[in-house]
C-alpha cells in the first residue's frame, strides 16, 4: 500500500463499515512502517490489510475486501499473504481483534486456526455506545531452517 491507493482504500474502507478508519488513520499508519498491502483485481484495489511487527508476533490491524467483492475468496487470500509475511519475517504468532457481533469474520478467523483468549471490553465504537472486542491469536507455521523451526 501506498498514498496512491489511499483513495481506492478509504473508499472500500468506508464502504464496508459503519465506523470506518479515516484516511489519517492509514497515513499514520503507512508513516509508522506498519505491513500494509493491496490486493488488487481488475486494475482496481480490491482489499487490503494493514498489521503491526511486534517482537515475535504480527498484530493484523484491519483486513478489509470491497463489500461488491465479499464471498468471492479474496479475505483468505489476503490472511493467506499475511501468514506469508509472518513466515518471511520469523514471526510466529498473529493476533488480531474482532467485533464481537461480527459472526462472518469470526467464523473465517476460526476456519483458519485461530482461536478466542481474551475480550476487550468497550472496544469499538458502536451506535448505542462501545463494543466489545473478541482477542484472537494462532500460531504461524514456521519453515525449518537448518534443522530448527
Amino acid at each position: 500500500m501506498t498514498l496512491a491507493d489511499l483513495d481506492a482504500v478509504v473508499a472500500i474502507e468506508a464502504g464496508a463499515y459503519p465506523f470506518p478508519w479515516t484516511r489519517g488513520n492509514f497515513v499514520d499508519s503507512l508513516a509508522a512502517g506498519y505491513e500494509a498491502w493491496v490486493l488488487e483485481g481488475g486494475g482496481a484495489v480490491v482489499g487490503y490489510y494493514l498489521a503491526m511487527v511486534g517482537v515475535d508476533e504480527m498484530h493484523l490491524l484491519n483486513v478489509t475486501v470491497a463489500v461488491a467483492r465479499q464471498r468471492q475468496g479474496l479475505g483468505v487470500r489476503l490472511l493467506d499473504a499475511l501468514d506469508a509475511r509472518c513466515r518471511e519475517l520469523a514471526l510466529p504468532m498473529l493476533w488480531l481483534e474482532v467485533r464481537a457481533s461480527n459472526e462472518r469474520a469470526i467464523a473465517v478467523y476460526l476456519r483458519r486456526g485461530f482461536q478466542p483468549v481474551g475480550r476487550r471490553r468497550g472496544y469499538y465504537p458502536a451506535h448505542q455506545g462501545r463494543e466489545d472486542a473478541i482477542v484472537m491469536n494462532r500460531r504461524v507455521p514456521q519453515e525449518a531452517r537448518d534443522g530448527l523451526v
